[in-house]
């Protein structure tokens, strides 16, 4: 029987909510949900159809309103919040649960109920974190809570058979593939951060670790608030067959005041209020105080200066020196400055020169630890530059963190930031991800960030992220957050920002030969490659979106039988010509557009179309063609394309006086626009023409580029059939069969189009009623085709060709059975295991070696490229060794063949972009110099990344080579381990020994007497 009870508001527009409403509303396709509101909190649980609770309802309450009356395994210091009784209700009832909350809002006190049930039981709990460095602090939080605490990063290994393990989920989904004994022992698995699912790069490993749970096992879900919370925990129940509650809460203990500060101004601006009510009137006053003079100026001036723009200098005058020192005057500190780039952020720290905030006493006590902490280094290492500038600067109460830092440093700072020995810390956003370190105030030093295509406002997701870090539960009223702004931002965009929603959590499941070769190896055959796709969540929401696709057919069926359907027949075959052209045109363009195919013809004044998604920008004129991004402007930008062309592009009027990238619009018939240079990456380019124009030497002035713009458009009237194009075969000398076959497709089909009778009729208004009747035909019959087809068919196909590449290179016979090379790539996820195994197995031991020495930075790139900013290439001198030559050559051929074999397997590799980025040798020099006994002072003058990213990156290596010798001990390549083992024990000595022992603070309390 359902009971069905008065509908609940939904969290968004709720109030007061009563205590006591309660919905269940079951479904033919999904679980049976039933909802529970509290003041403070949302809880609601996915339940089995079948499902029937054999608890004490006097104990453990019910499904729908569990409540515990037994005797607690955890006592807390404080009154829990209504969100984390309802979450220990639900672990004592021993069924699974997804915490969602702000940061900050206390969801670690879930966790460790549920840690102290599994020690009060006499089991075993695993607590997974996506970062290494909150896998660390997690363990130095958990071992002052519990004795029996372990940790497993990959690198750092400590106390393995502990009750309690600490680790990667990198080395959870490892110990799930390969069938731990310890698992067995294991009641309680919790997943911290769960919303990093949605990473594009990693995110599968949570799916998969997930989907390979034993069914015994149940899970805790610790996640920032997302809006589709209800839906994953739906996933859960679906894929084990058990409840998994949903406790949700976007209540904040420490309510936040969100002000606006313009840079350049002298004041602020209170734009959200504690009661999160948007002040208006105060954005209005905000706008007043940027004229168009002053923005020009600011502008110049950034150009100018560069990063210093807004950090200024040791004199004092920067903005953000005037906040800091305002903040302090006010007693608002500590405070976190968040800057999103790590020069940045001690470019800021040092102009911090005239601010002391520590007393003598507090002074001495900085130093005290910090002559302590820094006796784990060599005396030589002591005297390093990042160690020397970094004391003065914790003395006076400033500090920096970020992933650039020595471990020692950085982990130095967080413990001096929890004393309160620091007063303002210069960080970069990683310090918001997990790390429980609030302050009284947080200021934001820009609104835009690189995303790795472009510069974007930051999301209201990661804006909660750091924003949450304001406000000291039970020692502040209320947070405060300081927003910088250096230009004109819509109300819409700011409220989005500040008071926006969180992000959904959307699969980014994707099949890697390392997860197919490890099921393919399981003994038990208990999963395959199939199953995990049928059950991942990616499956899982494409499935649910169905009812939604039906409902959008019946609309545009609607709307299909109110045309006039008189000449269907005709304009449908005009309209499929078109669609016919347009499709074999894309297909040409993305071969077209490679680099080596393309930038020869990007001349300046070259004619090119743009488009992004399904917008056309029409025409625009090449400027000029750069590798990569160097500006601080952002791009029209698609996945993918590693050149930019600057194109001169329609924008609407005064876009450029609005925000820092003007904005494109498609041209209209009688629109007065403007035209402005918008970086455009080469996948957007969607024709290009034969007519090139002569440019002006000097685009500044609006004069020189309206003539651009008459040009274009009076080249528009001269060709009312369209611009002519540049032909691939003709022009471009382009010889690829496949490439000339599409030519000859299209001009076929062109000339079929131009002697079509519609083609020159003047009943416009016909033509256009005709031609939506043929896209709403064509949209349903698309729409029906999606819901006929299966995600599960494409996965199918793309498994298939996987498969067929590890048949080529030898990983599986015929019979899909492993064999010894496959058996060697499944215990490598940390490089390419294809090409790693390539030169396992290729006898070359001088290959073997670049590879372990080169692979691994590949996976780095992102951290190196933050590092040295956007031109990493021309930041870094490497001078290869000669030693070295041959072996990178060998690479590169043995990475160009793996990618030929992806190709012929119908796999979408480009071959050149492969080998480019997997064959990206920066650090080579310095790694080989550490490994040969060099000083790692003297490494660090070989290059001008950050040390702390050297170290991680020799760390990463190491792993990496405990992968290589593990992988060999697997085939019986005893030289091979030895040679392993030997380059990684040449790693490790000074900064780059693991945790546990003289080189890590991790487990040590000697050296802060003071405490």
């Amino acid at each position: 029987m359902v009971l069905v009870m008065e509908e609940s508001p939904t969290p968004a527009k709720r109030k007061e909510p009563e205590a006591s409403e309660i919905t269940e509303t079951p479904t033919d396709e999904f679980p049976l949900k039933r909802r529970h509101l509290t003041r403070t909190c949302v809880h609601e649980v996915a339940v089995p159809s079948d499902y029937a609770s054999t608890k004490d309802e006097s104990v453990y309450g019910t499904l729908s309103n569990p409540v515990y009356n037994g005797e607690a395994a955890k006592t807390y210091q404080f009154t829990l919040d209504p969100f984390q009784q309802i979450s220990v209700a639900c672990l004592e009832r021993k069924e699974s649960v997804l915490v969602s909350a702000h940061t900050s809002a206390g969801k670690t006190a879930v966790a460790e109920y549920a840690i102290a049930m599994a020690f009060r039981d006499k089991q075993r709990v695993i607590y997974t974190s996506p970062l290494k460095a909150l896998s660390n602090q997690k363990y130095r939080e958990l071992s002052q809570e519990f004795d029996d605490v372990g940790l497993m990063t990959g690198d750092v290994t400590l106390s393995p058979n502990a009750s309690c393990l600490v680790m990667t989920t990198e080395i959870l989904r490892g110990m799930l593939y390969r069938g731990s004994e310890v698992l067995k022992e294991v009641a309680w698995v919790i997943f911290d951060e769960i919303h990093y699912m949605k990473d594009r790069e990693r995110g599968v490993v949570w799916e998969e670790s997930i989907i390979f749970m034993p069914p015994a096992v149940k899970m805790v879900f610790l996640s920032a608030t997302m809006s589709n919370a209800t839906e994953f925990a739906e996933w859960i129940c679906n894929l084990h067959k058990q409840p998994c509650h949903v406790v949700y809460t976007d209540f904040r203990p420490t309510p936040l005041q969100h002000y606006i500060f313009p840079v350049g101004g002298n004041g602020l601006y209170l734009v959200v209020d504690e009661n999160e009510q948007f002040r208006e009137e105060n954005f209005v006053k905000l706008h007043d105080t940027f004229s168009k003079q002053k923005l020009g100026d600011g502008h110049r001036n950034n150009k100018a200066s560069g990063r210093l723009a807004k950090g200024g200098n040791a004199s004092g005058g920067s903005d953000i020196f005037k906040i800091v020192k305002m903040i302090m005057e006010r007693k608002f500190q500590p405070v976190i400055i968040f800057s999103f780039s790590r020069r940045e952020c001690e470019q800021h720290a040092m102009s911090m020169s005239k601010l002391d905030f520590n007393s003598q006493d507090e002074k001495d006590a900085v130093e005290q630890v910090f002559r302590n902490a820094i006796l784990c280094l060599n005396e030589e290492d002591r005297e390093l530059p990042a160690i020397e500038l970094m004391l003065p600067l914790l003395q006076r109460g400033i500090a920096v963190h970020h992933s650039g830092l020595l471990p020692v440093i950085k982990e130095l700072v967080e413990l001096l930031f929890q004393e309160g020995l620091v007063k303002a810390l210069f960080a970069t956003e990683t310090f918001a991800m997990g790390l429980n370190m609030p302050a009284k105030t947080v200021v934001f030093t820009a609104v835009k960030k690189w995303d790795g295509d472009s510069h974007r406002y930051i999301g209201s997701g990661e804006y909660i992220q750091m924003s949450g870090r304001a406000g000291r539960r039970g020692k502040d009223e209320r947070g405060i957050c300081i927003i910088m702004i250096d230009e004109q931002m819509e109300m819409n965009t700011l409220k989005d920002m500040v008071l926006g929603k969180p992000a959904p959590l959307v699969s980014t499941f994707r099949l890697s030969y390392y997860s197919i070769l490890n099921l393919l190896s399981r003994a038990e055959g208990q999963f395959t490659a199939e199953h995990v796709i049928k059950n991942s969540f990616h499956q899982f929401q494409y499935e649910k979106a169905l009812p939604g696709i039906g409902e959008k057919v019946s609309k545009l069926e609607e709307e299909a039988a109110l045309l006039d359907a008189s000449g269907e027949a005709e304009v449908a075959e005009y309209h499929k010509i078109k669609l016919d052209i347009a499709q074999l045109e894309k297909k040409m363009m993305s071969e077209i557009t490679r680099p080596e195919r393309v930038l020869y013809f990007l001349l300046p004044g070259r004619l090119v179309k743009i488009r992004e998604g399904g917008t056309d920008w029409g025409w625009g004129v090449v400027v000029n063609v750069v590798k990569k991004p160097s500006s601080g402007l952002g791009t029209l930008s698609s996945r993918g394309g590693g050149y930019i062309v600057d194109t001169l592009l329609h924008c609407s009027p005064g876009s450029s006086e609005n925000s820092s990238q003007p904005k494109p619009c498609p041209p209209r018939p009688g629109e007065k626009g403007e035209m402005h240079v918008v970086p455009v990456q080469l996948p957007l380019i969607s024709a290009l023409s034969k007519l090139r124009i002569s440019i002006p030497s000097d685009l500044r002035p609006l004069e020189a580029r309206q003539s651009i713009l008459l040009a274009v458009q009076e080249l528009g009237t001269r060709f009312p059939q369209g611009l002519p194009k540049l032909n691939p075969v003709k022009d471009m000398g382009i010889e690829d069969p496949e490439i000339v076959e599409l030519v000859n497709q299209i001009e076929a089909l062109e000339q079929k189009l131009y002697e079509h009778p519609l083609h020159k009729s003047q009943d416009v208004n016909q033509i256009k009623c005709f031609q939506r009747k043929a896209e709403v035909d064509h949209e349903i019959q698309q729409l029906k085709s999606k819901m006929r087809e299966s995600q599960l068919q494409k996965f199918r196909d793309e498994l298939k060709n996987r498969s067929r590449v590890l048949k080529k290179l030898g990983h599986i016979d015929a019979e899909g059975v492993v064999q010894l090379k496959g058996r060697a790539a499944c215990l490598i996820d940390t490089g390419d295991e294809l090409l790693v195994t390539e030169l396992m197995f290729n006898g070359d031991n001088h290959a073997l070696f670049f590879s372990r020495a080169c692979k691994s930075f590949y996976h780095l790139r992102p951290v190196i490229r933050q590092a040295v900013g956007l031109n990493v290439a021309n930041a870094i001198t490497i001078q290869l060794r000669t030693e070295l030559a041959r072996p990178l050559q060998q690479l590169q051929a043995s990475a160009r063949r793996i990618a030929e074999i992806q190709h012929e397997c119908k796999l979408d590799v480009n071959i050149e972009e492969y080998v480019e980025s997997t064959v990206r040798p920066f650090l080579m020099d310095v790694i080989y110099c550490w490994s040969k006994g060099a000083s790692f002072a003297e490494v660090t003058q070989m290059t001008d990344i950050f040390e702390g990213s050297i170290i991680r990156a020799a760390r990463r290596l190491d792993e990496f080579l405990n992968q290589l010798r593990a992988a060999a001990h697997a085939v019986g390549e005893v030289t091979l381990e030895e040679k392993f083992t030997g380059a990684s024990e040449s790693l490790r000595r000074g900064h780059l020994r693991h945790g546990g022992d003289k080189g890590s603070l991790h487990g040590r309390d000697d050296w802060l007497p003071w405490i």
